[in-house]
């Protein structure tokens, strides 16, 4: 598969005529990182935004104690550090490879002149923005809101919602890593899920997990019940 192939799939681009896709191809860096890669660290200039072609990251800030929150974990076609691209200011958090891949770098300055010659471009870049603002949104609220049971239920909640209701969900990345999103440690984690399960909120089986009473999540994450 060519560059011009690979921009195609992703949903940013997603129907972009062949002309503005090989313009996009003209000004691409095509990138390979290891695991444990760092791509760019607080503070770094913003000198433009990548997409995941394949492999995962993760995007995440260390307190002044060395605390580290992750904020996102990105897969295959995301986008990420995609602010400055606007803003023209430096990278807002750290971003580290989970494992291989491959990502594509898209320049600041040469992406800026192509939204000039094609607006459609700003409204893909706004709508993946307010996206993302209204996920970590829900990340804030529940870190600061919500005891550890009611934000897992609530991530639950999400990752149904964003598959059209699914009841039956993959996890796409470790539960250490998803502790880490929820702001506590992989032994707690392990215990909700457990309590969850006595509960016949849910079923879990490794990454797998399905939902067996929504309207009980819903209450467990609008603290409503507690577990």
């Amino acid at each position: 598969m060519d560059i011009v192939e690979h921009i195609s799939y992703i949903p940013l681009f997603k129907g972009l005529p062949k002309a503005e896709l090989e313009d996009l191809s003209m000004i691409v860096e095509d990138q390979r990182v290891g695991r444990g890669e760092i791509i760019f660290s607080e503070g770094d200039e913003g000198a433009g935004f990548y997409v995941i072609i394949s492999g995962k990251v993760k995007i995440f800030k260390v307190s002044g104690e060395g605390k580290e929150q992750t904020l996102h974990i990105f897969g295959p076609g995301e986008p990420f550090g995609e602010v400055p691209v606007f803003a023209g200011q430096q990278f807002p958090a750290n971003a580290e490879a989970l494992e291989k891949g491959r990502i594509f770098f898209f320049p600041r300055e040469d992406f800026s002149g192509l939204i000039k010659k094609n607006p459609e471009l700003a409204l893909n870049l706004l709508a993946v923005l307010s996206k993302r603002l209204r996920r970590f949104t829900s990340l804030i609220e529940g870190l600061s809101l919500k005891e550890v049971p009611g934000r897992l239920a609530a991530y639950f909640l999400s990752l149904s919602e964003s598959r059209e209701g699914a009841m039956e969900l993959e996890l796409e990345f470790s539960k250490g890593q998803l502790a880490s999103i929820l702001g506590t440690i992989p032994e707690t984690l392990s215990r909700i899920l457990g309590r969850m399960s006595n509960k016949a909120l849910i079923e879990s089986h490794g990454p797998r997990i399905r939902i067996l009473d929504l309207q009980g999540l819903q209450e467990l994450s609008e603290g409503e019940t507690r577990l």
